[in-house]
């Protein structure tokens, strides 16, 4: 299964690491430093030009990809369970 996380920009369920809310992240200064340094290595994939809500670090390819996403974590993560709820 896939998780849209905006745009036109979809991932497999089984590369994601994690969904983080960008808003309250953004108070710790080693999540600071971390995407900092990720963005200086190219990691950081921007999915649109509006403010990003939430980033998601997953596998792909074998390499680790960061996004920034305009959609809410807790949206994100609503998704992600949707697909694997089995009654």
């Amino acid at each position: 299964m896939f998780l849209h996380l905006g745009e036109n920009v979809v991932v497999p369920v089984k590369d994601i690491i994690g969904i983080f809310n960008m808003e309250t992240s953004m108070y710790s200064s080693d999540t600071t430093q971390f995407l900092r340094m990720a963005e200086e290595d190219d990691f950081i994939e921007r999915i649109t030009k509006d403010k990003p809500k939430s980033f998601i670090i997953a596998e792909v390819d074998k390499k680790s990809k960061i996004y920034l996403s305009p959609i809410s974590s807790s949206t994100l993560a609503k998704r992600s369970e949707t697909l694997y709820y089995e009654p």
